[in-house]
């Protein structure tokens, strides 16, 4: 049996990235070093498994760490607790919707648990210490499966009474095209989300409409960069998009820095092409803020969620008090 030890880097804590394909956890110590780190499949359509595999995968990592079996568990989520009902809502992983996962999670796992979006915890890890360091207005994108937002003012991530801050997916493509109206269907209800045409299935549906050739992502972005016409045509139109997206953040927020995280954030000619395209959209003489890559990459959820703890909780020095108690 594994005696926990002091840890001189300062207090372990153990973050969880929730996502509809895959679950990660690392422990994180003071310093921000991983000291052990995990993924294992997401049991897609099943709750209560989901949550066994959660609870399972943060046994493991208290183990391989020499963790104290009451180490506080951040959990970053594909969606966000109702203020009113203390159930999930607005999660692209369906069936954890109506669910209290929070207090079954905590049940599981026997102790202390918060949730926050994942969005959330992505710009709150490129706040703390990654690419978004120092800023005191950070807004992080996430450019995945889904299209998701989340922000940071002073080292702490602001969901606001509805618990919907940085739900920037789910507003309508601004200054939309004859040719982009209505949108795409979203699963929300509604059609034309930001999601729609910004996600990853979003890029790869665009470029099929346009070509009637089904491809996804990477290969667009490879064949662009060899010279494929049709596929320099789609992240065109993808990169225009997100500038009109990014813009109405940027107007509104003004933050200090935009970080990309997901996938398509690996995708070189966005960070050239959107901050050229703002002028246009960004209501002022000038556009100060910085567009960037994430500097801990696929790393950046996970270790967000283990930074939502104080630091007299297990936490680093900008984590906020994300509580997973609700109503």
């Amino acid at each position: 049996m594994t005696t926990p030890v002091e840890d001189p880097a300062g207090p372990l804590r153990i973050g969880i990235d929730l996502g509809g394909t895959k679950i990660e956890g690392l422990v994180l110590d003071g310093a921000g070093r991983h000291r052990a780190r995990r993924r294992v499949p997401t049991p897609r359509g099943d709750y209560e498994a989901t949550v066994r595999a959660v609870a399972d995968l943060v046994a493991t990592l208290t183990r391989a760490a020499g963790a104290d079996p009451t180490v506080p568990v951040g959990v970053g989520t594909p969606g966000t607790i109702s203020p009113t009902t203390g159930l999930m809502k607005n999660a692209n992983s369906t069936w954890l919707i109506g669910r209290p996962l929070d207090r079954d999670l905590a049940v599981a796992l026997g102790r202390p648990v918060r949730l926050a979006n994942d969005a959330d915890c992505f710009a709150l890890s490129e706040a703390t210490d990654g690419a978004a360091a120092g800023a005191r207005v950070v807004f992080g994108i996430i450019l995945g499966t889904g299209v998701g937002g989340g922000v940071v003012v002073d080292g702490r991530p602001m969901t606001g009474p509805n618990a919907t801050g940085g739900e920037w997916g789910h507003n309508p493509l601004p200054w939309p095209a004859d040719d982009e109206r209505p949108g795409p269907a979203c699963y929300c209800g509604l059609s034309g989300c930001i999601e729609t045409v910004l996600s990853g299935p979003g890029l790869a549906a665009d470029h099929a409409r346009v070509t009637g050739t089904t491809l996804e992502g990477p290969e667009i972005a490879a064949r662009a960069e060899a010279g494929d016409a049709a596929c320099r045509a789609t992240l065109a139109r993808y990169a225009d998009r997100l500038a009109r997206a990014t813009a109405t953040i940027v107007n509104v927020l003004d933050p200090d820095v935009v970080v990309l995280g997901g996938g398509l954030s690996n995708l070189s000619v966005l960070y050239q092409a959107v901050p050229a395209l703002w002028p246009r959209w960004v209501f002022s003489d000038t556009v100060a803020t910085a567009l960037r890559p994430p500097a801990h990459g696929d790393s950046s959820g996970v270790r967000g969620a283990a930074w939502l703890w104080p630091a007299d909780q297990g936490a680093g020095p900008s984590a906020a008090p994300v509580s997973s108690r609700r109503p």
